[in-house]
């Protein structure tokens, strides 16, 4: 069999695995999902996704159950345990510490996000290796932005730490009651992470106001988003591709529409977000201020 085939089978199993987190996923139903006998798809995962079927289907759903612990506080860890597929909080927290090196208890208060990020690189190995195709986009659309005023936190520093930031931000968010469902979720992107020095990176996270932000202790301050006429790209899918599309934007589309970059950097609006959908399903519209 051809090894172009082989990826397609096993992208149609790694874009399951992320629609069915919440259920058992046994790498008997996994094979099915690929339409290889069980023994071919545990080798073919490996040697095409360099990890385990196994342990990438675990470090998943982990992925999932640190989200769960540091931004949906709500939840109780025996609640994320069982969703994670483990039996009790118990053995979801050996299973976690193993990984992360903190117990979930501890990483809801203080999460190590470096030691996290290196911790799911194989995830993201794994799917560059396998998932060949472009992240799903829809046409280049022009609109005219309206000046937003919005509340920002400045991210600055390491982009390997920009969850600590999203933490501190959700907190001082959920204080004043200003929720996602009664104001939009933005970021402003000054810099590419790829070729900026950690030290250097900036990234603002925001949130749509219609006051000035109260002095507080978070940090978060009053900015706006100036009217501006913009192009706008829709990405649907992991994060971990929106470079893909952002270079596509900037590299091809605006240059065969003969357009002019503006003064304001590219920033993106938030429609939905992981974990409330699963990361192949996440929305992000990115608009490009043009001149």
């Amino acid at each position: 069999m051809m090894q172009t085939e082989t990826q397609k089978r096993l992208k149609r199993v790694i874009d399951h695995i992320d629609d069915h987190l919440d259920t058992s996923l046994s790498v008997t139903q996994l094979s099915q999902v690929a339409c290889f006998s069980m023994y071919h798809f545990h080798r073919a995962f490996a040697e095409h996704a360099n990890i385990n079927i196994g342990n990438y289907v675990q470090l998943l759903k982990l992925k999932r159950a640190s989200y769960q612990l540091a931004f949906r506080k709500e939840l109780q860890i025996t609640e994320i345990a069982f969703d994670a597929g483990y039996e009790n909080s118990e053995s979801f927290s050996r299973a976690f510490k193993k990984v992360f090196q903190q117990p979930p208890s501890l990483f809801r208060k203080t999460p190590d996000w470096c030691f996290w990020y290196e911790q799911l690189k194989p995830i993201s190995e794994a799917r560059s290796l396998i998932m060949s195709q472009s992240p799903s986009t829809t046409d280049l659309t022009f609109i005219d932005f309206p000046e937003t005023k919005i509340a920002v936190l400045e991210h600055r520093g390491n982009p390997n730490t920009i969850l600590s930031s999203v933490q501190t931000f959700i907190a001082w968010r959920k204080g004043v009651g200003l929720s996602p469902q009664i104001s939009e979720t933005y970021n402003i992107v000054y810099d590419d992470p790829f070729l900026t020095t950690p030290t250097d990176f900036r990234f603002d996270i925001c949130a749509s106001t219609t006051h000035d932000v109260a002095e507080n202790s978070y940090g978060v301050v009053t900015k706006t988003i100036p009217a501006n006429r913009c192009a706008v790209l829709r990405h649907i899918g992991r994060d971990e591709t929106i470079g893909e599309t952002c270079s596509n934007l900037f590299e091809n589309l605006l240059i065969d529409a003969n357009e002019t970059l503006g003064d304001f950097p590219m920033f993106f609006h938030r429609v939905t977000l992981f974990p409330d959908v699963s990361e192949r399903e996440m929305i992000t519209d990115i608009y490009v201020p043009l001149k």
